[in-house]
């Protein structure tokens, strides 16, 4: 299983950026894909999930109305996509994948598998 992120890069704030994550080394699909972050110092934090059958989103608080999380079934690939960058948005991003099955209250919880994260820096 290999879950590959990128997209990565510095912007200023109020920038936008379209991080890329593909999925490979699995036979069946994935139920729920996933972005994390983490900046230095702090946890790893979730920040947006989507679920494979009816492409349902579930966002952190700190990033709704400025990312959008979507993805694409054939290409087994999932995109994030951020507006309105803040400094505070700084932090490695993993994309991460699950496949069980998860109702939207558990979308936010670890997942069994991450990949290579891809840096985000935000100037301010």
């Amino acid at each position: 299983v290999q879950l590959q992120a990128s997209g990565g890069g510095l912007v200023q704030a109020g920038g936008s950026l379209r991080l890329s994550c593909a999925a490979s080394g699995r036979t069946f699909s994935w139920s729920t894909m996933a972005w994390f972050r983490q900046a230095p110092g702090k946890e790893r934090e979730f920040v947006a999930a989507i679920r494979w059958s009816d492409s349902h989103p579930k966002y952190a608080d700190s990033v709704k109305s400025r990312f959008t999380i979507s993805r694409d079934t054939a290409k087994n690939m999932i995109y994030l996509q951020m507006n309105s960058l803040k400094p505070d948005d700084t932090a490695v991003y993993y994309c991460a994948a699950d496949s069980s099955a998860r109702i939207v209250g558990t979308m936010s919880r670890p997942y069994p598998y991450y990949g290579r994260g891809t840096q985000v820096t935000v100037s301010s």
